[in-house]
């Protein structure tokens, strides 16, 4: 089984320097907690979005941005991106709904805090995967269950990098 480059990052600024580092053409973002923070209102999301979007701007070479969430949230708008396709899935069903993302440019990496979710659907794409892994304690119990079942993919799927 073939096993992708997987990435740690503690904090953001550690997300945003390995997106920087590795030059992905496309990005798949999850938006919880990255964007904004789970069970946020839609105000927070549009702010992350707009947030995170600047961010993006000063990244040469992504041609695709597509921001992922299993929840049913959607913002009131999306931001554009020069040079760069931008999307939104609500309800992503990841990591078993993928193909709506093979068509993205690659080398390709996906952003997320989950490794059964958005590591699961790295691994499918054949993308690079960055693990966000923000403190514990500022978790909810849902996703904390879930980060806990997803330790047991990390070697099946991951390779350090």
């Amino acid at each position: 089984m073939r096993r992708v480059a997987m990435y740690e990052a503690a904090t953001l600024e550690e997300v945003w320097a390995l997106i920087d580092r590795l030059a992905a053409r496309s990005l798949v973002v999850d938006v919880e907690p990255l964007v904004a923070l789970w069970d946020t209102d839609t105000a927070t999301l549009d702010a992350g979005l707009d947030k995170t979007m600047a961010r993006l701007e000063s990244i040469p070479g992504r041609q695709s941005v597509l921001f992922a969430t299993n929840s049913v949230r959607r913002p009131t708008a999306l931001p554009g991106l020069a040079g760069a396709r931008v999307g939104y899935r609500s309800s992503a069903v990841k990591p078993l709904r993928s193909k709506g993302y093979r068509e993205l440019p690659r080398p390709g990496l996906v952003v997320g805090d989950q490794l059964a979710t958005d590591g699961a659907l790295a691994w499918r794409l054949g993308f690079g995967f960055v693990h966000y892994a923000p403190p514990r304690e500022r978790v909810p119990a849902g996703p904390r269950l879930l980060m806990a079942f997803g330790e047991l993919l990390r070697p099946l799927l991951f390779r350090p990098s």
